[in-house]
């Protein structure tokens, strides 16, 4: 029973630690809010709390006493308003904190008791300071399990992490479950792979638990390589136990003996936090040859990735494991039949083996009330673009894009930051372009899918997907043939080249768009590449090549009109494509300053002081020099 009490003894000394703390201090040291300075901010805390003599507890794991706690969490979600600073016992959230803010703070609210009103969030809309982070609707719309520890809890400290239910139901699976029973749950769970292909875990699990071996792995895939989503990090860096522990569940339930974690070497701090997790439950006896004192054994391996986009796909992920150049195999043979180094192999990403504990400790029922009959728990989203709130969110299933542009986004703001309203100044949600999602495999939704439930199937069947969770807001001034030429840079630039319909298909979509772009297309380019987006769909070895024309058929079927302005009328409609724009001086606004003249590179600005000048179109080259320059507004785009 020694370690079935260690997890109660670990539980019980944080508890009587923080219990006599007067207050607690918790800093978001999430990647974006220490490129911010949350670590100044954290060390400007520590030498105020010595000038103004009290003591914080940081490691919050002894009973000895301090006046208050103070600790680094993860991400919190809330990114565009980092630094953030969360006084607890005070229900406050303090926004964009500067290092001169720390004085006031320790004064004013921890020895105080006041509020600063200046450092709480206001509505944009409105203008109303809300300090409780419960009351802001960017939190108070969205439903947080996984990330409910995650921008809460020390990320460092496995103590706090047992102390809120960490590890008991790897316990509880190690020592009270079968390996069946296991499966069995995850599988009634209703949980799907969270990467994007959104496979049944419980089915994945139980075909690779029926294949015999004399080892078997569990890989998590921590290969988070599409622009713009950083959920698997932030999980990784605000909790990454959670991902400790869905991996020995896992393991018990295919009966794996060894695991490994691949991330990314662009995430050093979500490596650095793995590397001390993985010591502290080796030290802790969850992780190594005896865990809960059951005999039996599983360990797990770090290992960084090089960054490669193709390594996202399983197979070409154990490649990279096997010291081999990361590049997708034929499939059958499956990673659950034949997998790394030969063996059995569990492969599930970063968010889907963080909701294994917390199904377990929820229970079905409860999990399977949330999300849609096909689709069941949450999903966390990076939401970007032009929307007022952009951060890390987390959502059931079965939200609609309203909800989280309008309640969660706040609006859509123009590409100056202001929010778009209506006549009334009310928030206009409708007044979006597109958005984004699923990454540069996913497609472009429009208006009409407002009040679509956001699922798999759903998403799949409008021509977009889950993918990695990558949600971009775009206002109506956006290119939709700029998006899809940005989309499919990337895969372009990310083919691993082992296929020839992917390698050479995707270098001549890209080479298509451009053409799009400049004015130089024809209907029938329009026509073959519609026709290319379609072949390398169909023929194309693995996920990354068979998903990457999904923007450009999207785009398409959408916005078929604005590509055709593009390529019948030499015309980009949102004046964003500069080989397609005519620059024309207003005689009105002109007042004839000749600073324009002066700046043209080809001298195709003609007049004369003091009168209207006009630019000559078959010599201007587009550059936009004049309109930068021009102090009148004089110049226009069109």
């Amino acid at each position: 029973m020694h370690e079935l009490m260690s997890l109660e003894m670990r539980s019980e000394r944080f508890a009587n630690a923080a219990a006599k703390h007067k207050n607690r201090v918790v800093i978001c040291a999430g990647t974006g809010c220490i490129a911010n300075g949350a670590i100044k901010i954290y060390n400007r805390f520590m030498e105020l709390a010595q000038e103004h003599g009290f003591a914080f507890n940081v490691a919050l794991e002894e009973e000895a006493g301090h006046d208050m706690g103070l600790s680094m969490s993860g991400c919190q979600g809330f990114c565009q308003m980092g630094p953030l600073v969360h006084i607890v016992n005070e229900s406050v959230l303090y926004v964009k904190v500067s290092l001169s803010d720390v004085e006031e703070i320790v004064t004013q609210t921890l020895l105080g008791g006041q509020i600063i009103d200046r450092l709480v969030y206001r509505l944009p809309s409105t203008g109303e300071a809300i300090p409780d982070e419960h009351h802001i609707p960017f939190y108070a719309r969205q439903r947080r399990l996984l990330l409910e520890l995650c921008g809460n809890i020390d990320a460092c400290s496995i103590d706090e992490y047992i102390y809120h239910g960490g590890y008991f139901q790897a316990r509880k699976a190690v020592l009270e479950m079968t390996d069946k029973e296991i499966c069995t749950l995850i599988s009634d769970s209703g949980l799907r792979g969270r990467g994007g292909g959104g496979f049944p875990t419980g089915r994945k699990w139980d075909i690779t638990r029926q294949n015999e071996s004399d080892i078997k792995y569990v890989i998590c895939n921590g290969d988070e390589g599409d622009p713009g989503a950083f959920m698997d990090r932030c999980l990784l860096e605000g909790n990454p136990h959670s991902i400790l522990e869905g991996m020995i569940i896992a393991a018990q339930a295919v009966n794996a003996q060894k695991g490994y974690i691949y991330v990314r070497m662009e995430y050093p701090l979500a490596c650095q936090r793995l590397k001390l997790a993985i010591e502290q439950a080796q030290e802790a006896g969850v992780l190594g040859d005896n865990i809960f004192g059951s005999g039996k054994c599983f360990k797990i391996h770090l290992m960084e990735g090089a960054g490669a986009f193709v390594c996202g796909e399983e197979t070409a992920l154990i490649a990279s494991i096997e010291g081999k150049r990361g590049m997708p195999t034929l499939k059958p043979p499956y990673p659950a039949q034949v997998g790394l180094f030969g063996k059995p192999t569990v492969i599930n990403n970063v968010e889907t083996l963080a909701a294994v504990a917390l199904i377990m400790r929820m229970g079905v029922d409860e999990y399977t009330r949330l999300g849609t009959a096909t689709a069941k728990g949450t999903k966390t989203f990076a939401l970007t673009g032009h929307v007022a709130n952009t951060g890390l969110i987390e959502v059931p299933f079965g939200v609609t894009l309203r909800e989280i542009i309008k309640e969660i986004g706040g609006g859509v703001i123009t590409d100056d930051g202001v929010l778009v309203t209506d006549a009334d100044g009310n928030l206009n949600p409708t007044d979006y372009k597109a958005v984004q999602i699923g990454g540069p495999s996913g497609g472009c939704l429009t208006q009409e899918h407002m009040d679509m439930p956001l699922d798999y199937d759903n998403l799949n069947a409008v021509g977009a997907m889950v993918g990695s969770g990558g949600v971009v807001v775009m206002n109506q001034n956006t290119c939709m043939v700029k998006i899809a030429r940005y989309f499919m840079q990337f895969t372009q630039n990310e083919s691993c080249g082992k296929c020839v319909v992917c390698r050479e298909g995707t270098r001549q979509m890209l080479s298509m768009l451009d053409e799009i772009s400049a004015g130089e297309a024809t209907v029938e380019t329009v026509e073959l590449l519609e026709a290319l987006a379609n072949t390398v769909r169909v023929g194309s070895l693995c996920a990354l090549g068979k998903t990457a024309p999904n923007p450009i058929i999207s785009v398409l079927k959408y916005f078929r009109e604005e590509v055709m302005a593009h390529v019948v009328e030499k015309r980009c409609p949102t004046g964003n494509c500069e080989a397609l724009l005519t620059y024309v001086i207003i005689p009105e606004k002109c007042k004839g300053c000749t600073i324009c003249a002066r700046k043209c590179p080809v001298q195709c600005i003609h007049g004369e002081k003091g009168t209207a000048y006009t630019i000559d179109g078959e010599k201007c080259i587009k550059c936009g020099a004049c309109a930068d320059v021009c102090k009148f507004e004089a110049i226009a785009r069109c």
